[in-house]
């Protein structure tokens, strides 16, 4: 017998069915609720209301759990490469080799930016924040793709996706060329995806490109680690554009704009601020630790605990790994570095911490990566869309495919009641 939710209203009892999802998560199903009973539910922020039935990702915030798929984030970041883990949320199976590498062909035959696109990215000042320019540039892709596409076709699906996968690291890398007053190139065919981005970043005019293999397997991590987690800010924002059928590179700039938030994808930069008035201050790790335990001092740790993870964030474990082989591999002397490393020793073995489950999260250590890799603060955010990417498309997506309604929450008017309008001269 299916379960049903009783609500009780003036003593008036309705009756809802509840939803229960694969990993046994329950949800009450209200859609008629305001039509039965004639109120609607109230939750600020959408804490504990579910947007939709997804089957991409799982995350179990009290138990670190997160998974793509079905696969856990651990085996993937081990296991697999970026575009393998993309081809998976966008498509729902990892590839055979035959449609991984078919994929990456397409993907760097859609490469090509439309010279003009150059005039556009000509037009911001060298001060416009990356994630400003990143928007603004993806939003122009319509422009040169006007076209909406046929949702019922798989083909031209396909080609949308390879397309946006193809142009959004070139876009990305002029973004930082442009800042760092470097001439916009193109990548290279003979490289692998990730380090093709790394390339098209920072090869300098008449030097010869080289990097390290751990520079490149951290910032594959990184892009995995980063590529979804489930109905977040950015990713509701994807899906509630779409879902007026707007196309997919105008729903991903909105996404984009989301993302750049301080409470959201801004965080790792965030970190690197903090660090920074640290080192200003002196360096004091034990001070500003004591700072943060004092309720009544308004200074914040960035970095540690998370909003969703209520144990520890899966991520983090796995990118620490790589921020010490990376910080090793390079031999970074830094000292806002070697704050961070500090906090973080302390962090760990500070009861209070401890006790209250506050772990360096993974915009702690991406925030330290991204500075040891020489990537400029304001580019963190740029890094974290370039690795959301394709939780956003298989988002979209799946929206699309399941033909869910436009998204119109609603609301509890608490303004003025009817008031009788006055003429300008008696008011």
């Amino acid at each position: 017998m299916s379960k049903v939710a009783t609500i009780e209203i003036d003593g008036k009892k309705y009756e809802f069915p509840v939803v229960e999802g694969t990993e046994n998560e329950q949800g009450i199903d209200i859609k008629k609720l305001r039509a039965e009973a004639g109120v609607i539910t109230l939750d600020r922020g959408y804490k504990n209301t579910g947007s939709c039935e997804s089957a991409i990702t799982f995350l179990n915030g009290e138990e670190g759990i997160l998974r793509y798929r079905g696969y856990s984030i651990e085996s993937l970041a081990e296991k697999a490469d970026f575009l393998e883990v993309a081809y998976l949320l966008i498509f729902g199976e990892l590839p055979t080799k035959t449609q991984l590498d078919k994929f990456y062909a397409d993907i760097k035959e859609e490469s090509a930016v439309d010279e003009e696109m150059k005039k556009i990215l000509d037009g911001f000042p060298k001060s416009a924040h990356p994630m400003g320019v990143l928007s603004s540039l993806t939003s122009a892709l319509i422009a040169f793709n006007p076209s909406s596409v046929n949702v019922d076709s798989e083909e031209e699906m396909y080609k949308a996706i390879v397309k946006i996968l193809g142009k959004f690291p070139v876009l990305a890398a002029w973004t930082l060329r442009k800042k760092n007053s470097l001439p916009l190139n193109y990548g290279d065919d003979s490289l692998g995806y990730v380090e093709n981005l790394h390339k098209m970043m920072f090869e300098k005019p008449g030097k010869s490109y080289k990097v390290d293999k751990e520079v490149i397997d951290a910032l594959d991590k990184l892009l995995i680690l980063h590529a979804d987690h489930e109905q977040n800010c950015s990713t509701s924002t994807v899906r509630m554009v779409g879902s007026s059928h707007a196309g997919l590179f105008a729903s991903i700039s909105a996404g984009i704009s989301a993302l750049w938030g301080p409470l959201h994808g801004g965080a790792n930069q965030a970190v690197i601020e903090m660090l920074e008035r640290i080192k200003e201050d002196g360096g004091d790790t034990k001070k500003f630790m004591a700072k943060a335990k004092d309720k009544e001092d308004p200074f914040r740790l960035m970095g540690f605990g998370h909003r969703v993870y209520k144990n520890f964030d899966p991520r983090a474990k796995i990118i620490k790994k790589s921020a010490d082989e990376v910080l090793g591999q390079l031999g970074v002397d830094d000292p806002v570095l070697d704050i961070a490393k500090g906090l973080e020793k302390e962090a760990l073995e500070d009861q209070y911490f401890v006790d209250r489950k506050l772990y360096p999260n993974v915009d702690f250590y991406s925030g330290i990566i991204y500075r040891a890799l020489g990537i400029p603060v304001e580019m963190f955010t740029v890094m974290f869309a370039l690795g959301r990417l394709p939780g956003w498309i298989a988002q979209w997506r799946e929206m699309r495919l399941m033909k869910e309604p436009i998204g119109r929450p609603r609301q509890i008017y608490t303004g003025a009641n009817l008031r009788e309008f006055k003429e300008v001269e008696k008011r």
